[in-house]
């Protein structure tokens, strides 16, 4: 009788653990076994293991169950879990700017959290302290909740960004690339996108559908389509709404190509030189920028130094030049220096500072292209 009861205490146990350990996901249009192994971190192999009956061809509205595991992060419409990281160990070429972006805070809470920061600056191999709160880098950026709620199929149309889209659903660029991995690198016409937005966001979107273009009136898979207009900088300045939020995205936009190397006349991943760089950032916001440095130099409204801001343009006259030949985004900006991100010929897409002696000797001016 003992053992009996025994038994059945043990089998009750690990059909507990095993439903523990499973996600169930529903298929929805494109899903196949790789991509939804992607989603939540699995191998394909452990996904048919775990659903040894399941047809080749995946049904529509049919359910998976996925392997999960021990994750605290779960790449799916579970709620992620959040930790705070207690400190940041500085890296070479890293700065304040950046690591206040990585963790979501300002700068003005990581030099309160680290007073020494005021006077010594940031060194290679330091560890600052990260404000409690704090959304850990290993984390989806933003509202997880709100983020999570409704998953909506959305395919790309010509001339479209990552920023413009991303916009649509009230997301940021990160979080649609960590919804959609394999868009980091490019952004293909015709891929549909899976993003999980509000029900509300859902909802105003599905409102704008042509009934032909959707014949699905549900909100598990509506198809959004729009056309953006680039917009060609010949002089002057651009207006955009919601400057602040919108300054951020292109300076982040630019510095998550730090380390790519430099290529003469390159404009990709694979390479970019100074003016390539800003020509393709901009690009990805719909902004189309001259090609060359000295054209760029011609454009926007010229800035005191003094008077330089976030996501303006600065400009040098490097290798003894008489004329315009080096370009960099403003990504912060004091009045004792300006740090730029920029692609150089030795280091690729690096962070600098008018404070370093060759490029305070051949500074130039500062354009405001934005407004």
């Amino acid at each position: 009788m003992i053992f009996r009861l025994v038994f059945i205490f043990f089998f009750f146990s690990v059909s507990v653990f095993s439903q523990e350990n499973y996600i169930k996901h529903t298929i929805s249009k494109g899903d196949n076994l790789t991509s939804i192994a992607k989603k939540y971190g699995v191998k394909p192999k452990d996904i048919s293991n775990a659903n040894p009956d399941a047809p080749k061809i995946l049904k529509l509205n049919s359910v998976l169950l996925i392997p999960s595991g021990n994750q605290s992060v779960v790449k799916s419409k579970e709620i992620v879990a959040l930790t705070t990281p207690d400190s940041h160990e500085v890296l070479a070429k890293e700065t304040l700017w950046g690591i206040s972006k990585q963790y979501k805070v300002t700068v003005d809470e990581l030099k309160k959290a680290n007073p020494s920061l005021e006077t010594e600056g940031l060194k290679i191999g330091q560890k600052i302290s990260i404000p409690s709160n704090v959304v850990s880098k290993e984390a989806p950026v933003g509202n997880v909740e709100k983020a999570l709620s409704v998953e909506v199929i959305r395919e790309v149309q010509a001339k479209e960004t990552k920023y413009s889209i991303s916009k649509e659903f009230g997301i940021t660029v990160a979080e649609l690339e960590l919804q959609n991995p394999e868009i980091k690198t490019k952004l293909p016409i015709g891929y549909k996108l899976k993003i999980f937005t509000s029900k509300e966001k859902a909802v105003a979107y599905q409102s704008t559908i042509p009934p032909a273009a959707s014949p699905d009136k549900t909100l598990d898979s509506p198809i959004i389509k729009s056309e953006n207009a680039m917009v060609k900088v010949d002089s002057g300045t651009v207006k955009v709404a919601n400057h602040s939020d919108f300054i951020d995205q292109l300076v982040f936009n630019a510095t998550d190509n730090i380390g790519t190397r430099y290529r003469s006349g390159g404009t990709s991943k694979a390479g970019f030189d100074c003016s390539g760089l800003m020509y393709a950032t901009f690009g990805n916001f719909d902004i189309r920028l001259p090609r060359t440095s000295l054209e760029q130099s011609r454009i926007g409204v010229k800035v005191n130094t003094e008077e330089a801001k976030k996501g303006d343009l600065i400009f040098f006259k490097t290798n003894g030049r008489h004329q315009i030949n080096h370009v960099g985004l403003v990504v912060e900006a004091t009045e004792e220096e300006i740090k730029f991100v920029h692609s150089s010929t030795s280091s690729g897409v690096i962070i600098s500072s008018t404070k370093e002696g060759y490029y305070e000797r051949t500074f130039s001016h500062v354009n405001r292209v934005l407004e």
